[in-house]
């Protein structure tokens, strides 16, 4: 619904767990290595699928751990606005929400 309301999904799981588990629709890819400064437009190498929608961020990893660490990095950068999926991508599968294999 978040997403419906103009929020950004952001999928910062690695290649593998994408390959092997799937995609979810409309999210944008990330790894979290990159994170910080693929978000910020004043770090010069901002991620053209972010640029005006780094507002409204939600974080999805597997299991719901490194994206929670990294919503607190992102709110320390001041993206107050940034969230994540608890649960992770395997909570998102369970519950039956899109992903494309």
């Amino acid at each position: 619904m978040a997403v419906q309301q103009g929020a950004t999904l952001v999928d910062t799981r690695d290649g593998d767990h994408r390959s092997r588990d799937g995609r979810i629709p409309g999210s944008v890819h990330m790894p979290l290595s990159v994170l910080e400064w693929r978000v910020d437009p004043t770090s010069g190498h901002q991620s053209a699928a972010l640029a005006g929608r780094e507002e409204r961020l939600i974080l999805i990893c597997h299991e719901g751990y490194s994206s929670s660490l990294a919503a607190v990095r992102l709110h320390d950068l001041g993206y107050a606005n940034t969230t994540d999926v608890i649960g992770g991508f395997v909570a998102w599968a369970a519950a039956g929400l899109p992903v494309e294999h």
